[in-house]
């Protein structure tokens, strides 16, 4: 065994892993490669939320690229509470065939699949209007149009985590290799880890431990609900990036008792829509690293264990991913935007060293006058996204992406999208 030092100052321990090996999970699923397509929203599901031909279309082709997992994007626990009118939705079994159809997607080319169970709580469509969200506390989202979300009640929060269970069970049901519980990113586990959305003082916030449980409550009914060999995943935070928010030494707590629950993958992203990390917009001196989160990962591997560490934001060289992968730093390295516009990003990584992945990033005009008015990181950030999901769907259509789509087309596509629960009938809210 080697001993290497990580960027970060951290001494981990390298078992000479190399970036085409394959990957063990503790529950005996096994990866043919250390590259993760990692989650990006689709929002292609219909006005039913059910899977439909063109996610299977989509995962096909990605199926094929080169990939050692994939995992989706949102897919909800609750009809009634969605990030967008797109996600799909798993609350019982009534969409078995074509969430079965789905995995087989990725299956054709050979790849394992994850699902992504998320609630967005706070982070609700807020184009939806007069739909109020809810969350651990009526605390709004800092960004405009953001809705003041009603505070869940103890049976409420009782029920959403048996809704993550059960709509695990039925992900296994349909061929899925695994699920993943979205902690990251201001979604609502990531509101109730937070001591500036959770105000609570029950049982379920008023510090670090109560602040967790939501999530952990969430792990344990998850992994008693499946069978041994179906993989338990999370995606978390290494911070949420604002000032007396959720920090580094309260996710390394975190991961520590994720340990203990048998997870069999963490993995690890930053930032929320208020702090935009994830969506590119890091500052140019952590682009040059290339990893965003690479050193906080790094500094987790003793906690973790046994349990593979994977990161996902900024990387885009096989030598950058070689090299996390060789120096022990993480055992998986996750790519979201690069994959929305070359869905064989991993093949052509694996088959040529000097690879270089490509992202498209825009931003808005008009930056004076926006500056006085809005947040631009937030704007630009949200704008990014859109642009992303806008090329997944001609991807999910048969077409090559357009990478001459700018932030005019961009804004209408996101207002239609969004917009389409707003002025359509209103069912089940």
């Amino acid at each position: 065994m080697i001993v290497l030092q990580s960027i970060s100052g951290v001494t981990v321990t390298n078992p000479t892993a190399t970036l085409s090996d394959p990957l063990d999970l503790p529950c005996g699923l096994r990866l043919p490669n250390r590259i993760t397509k990692a989650a990006m929203s689709e929002a292609l599901a219909g006005s039913d939320n059910a899977p439909n031909e063109q996610l299977a279309r989509l995962y096909r082709r990605w199926g094929k690229g080169g990939y050692g997992l994939l995992i989706t994007g949102n897919v909800a626990v609750d009809r009634t509470q969605l990030g967008e009118p797109g996600n799909v939705v798993i609350e019982d079994d009534r969409d078995h065939d074509a969430l079965a159809s789905w995995s087989k997607a990725a299956h054709d080319g050979g790849t394992p699949i994850f699902v992504q169970l998320n609630h967005p709580g706070r982070q609700a469509n807020p184009l939806n209007l007069g739909h109020t969200p809810v969350a651990p506390s009526a605390v709004a989202l800092a960004m405009p149009g953001a809705a003041t979300p009603r505070e869940l009640t103890d049976t409420e929060i009782e029920d959403i985590v048996d809704r993550f269970a059960r709509a695990a069970t039925v992900c296994e049901a349909a061929g899925f290799d695994g699920v993943q519980i979205h902690a990251a990113h201001g979604y609502l586990v990531t509101q109730f880890l937070s001591p500036l959305a959770n105000l609570r003082t029950d049982a379920w916030g008023g510090d670090p431990e109560r602040r967790r449980r939501f999530l952990l409550e969430i792990i344990r009914r998850t992994r008693k609900a499946v069978r041994p060999g179906f993989a338990v995943s999370v995606k978390l935070n290494s911070a949420d990036f604002q000032k007396g928010g959720f920090t580094e030494a309260e996710s390394r707590d975190v991961v520590a008792a994720l340990v203990n629950e048998g997870v069999d993958l963490i993995e690890i992203s930053g930032g929320t829509y208020e702090s935009p990390a994830m969506s590119g917009s890091a500052a140019a001196s952590t682009r040059a690293r290339e990893a965003y989160f690479l050193e906080y990962a790094a500094s987790v591997k003793d906690v973790a264990g046994d349990v593979p560490i994977a990161v996902t934001g900024g990387f885009r060289t096989h030598a950058g991913m070689d090299s996390a992968v060789r120096s022990g730093e993480c055992d998986l390295v996750g790519i979201a935007r690069p994959s929305a516009t070359n869905p064989e990003a991993a093949a052509d990584i694996f088959a040529d060293e000097d690879a270089e992945l490509k992202t498209h990033e825009i931003k808005y005009g008009l930056r004076p006058f926006l500056g006085r008015v809005t947040n631009l990181e937030q704007l630009d950030g949200l704008l990014n996204i859109s642009w992303n999901t806008d090329q997944l769907h001609r991807l999910s259509r048969g077409q090559e992406p357009d990478l001459e789509r700018g932030p005019i087309k961009t804004t209408l596509t996101m207002v239609r999208r969004n917009g389409r629960v707003t002025f359509g009938k209103r069912r089940g809210l």
